[in-house]
């Protein structure tokens, strides 16, 4: 029986997209690769044991992506910064009664659906927290709340452990998963190297737009499972 948790997705308008990237790609191909990640992380949360996707975004381009993965778009605070349509987000499911909220990013595009059924498996019961650091183990690339709401979010490049420090403030030890595609998110010119990089190349969109512009040739194959 899938679980009752639901994919929470903030995705940003590709408008000024990834700037910190603006020295090796145009603002077109920041625009591109944007639309590439998050539809390489939509086609992992459709495989992956979830209740359903919800994607928090005034994009067009992403709505459209959004809707051919099945996910319910919704616009609640979409503007307010990362944290802000986050927790717009757990406030919608847990006002739906909804038992976990599992947030990720839509610049992993890594991310398997093996690797959110692992997050997924690794949660305990209600209240709990599930963490999924990023690679430098400064950011919370995944989090999976549950109930929704279990405690307040704050995103940014340092978030990992003050995120531990208030769920243990509430007297909830965090479970911690360490996953390499999760971890890995796209923002700084390091992180693209790392991407194309990374052994066993993996043959998503992100990898294939990104081909064309640092000579890295995709595998021909797409796991997801």
């Amino acid at each position: 029986m899938i679980p009752d948790i639901w994919a929470a997705v903030p995705v940003k308008e590709f408008t000024g997209a990834k700037q910190r990237l603006a020295s090796s790609l145009t603002p077109e191909q920041r625009r591109a690769l944007a639309a590439a990640m998050l539809e390489d992380v939509l086609a992992a949360l459709a495989g992956a044991p979830l209740a359903g996707i919800m994607v928090n975004t005034l994009e067009p381009i992403a709505v459209e992506i959004a809707r051919r993965y099945g996910a319910r778009v919704v616009t609640d605070d979409a503007r307010s910064g990362h944290t802000g349509a986050v927790t717009a987000m757990a406030r919608i499911l847990a006002a739906e009664g909804r038992s976990g909220m599992l947030t990720v990013p839509g610049d992993i595009p890594r991310v398997t659906a093996a690797e959110i059924a692992a997050v997924v498996a690794a949660r305990r019961p209600a209240p709990s927290l599930t963490i999924v650091p990023a690679r430098d183990e400064r950011g919370s690339n995944a989090m999976l709340c549950s109930p929704p709401l279990v405690m307040p979010l704050r995103f940014g490049d340092d978030s990992y452990l003050p995120h531990l420090a208030t769920a243990r403030g509430l007297g909830i030890e965090p479970t911690i998963v360490k996953l390499p595609g999760i971890g890995l998110d796209i923002d700084q010119p390091e992180d693209v190297a790392a991407f194309v990089g990374a052994v066993p190349h993996m043959a998503t969109r992100a990898l294939a737009l990104l081909s064309e512009t640092v000579g890295v040739t995709p595998s021909p194959t797409l796991p997801r499972a």
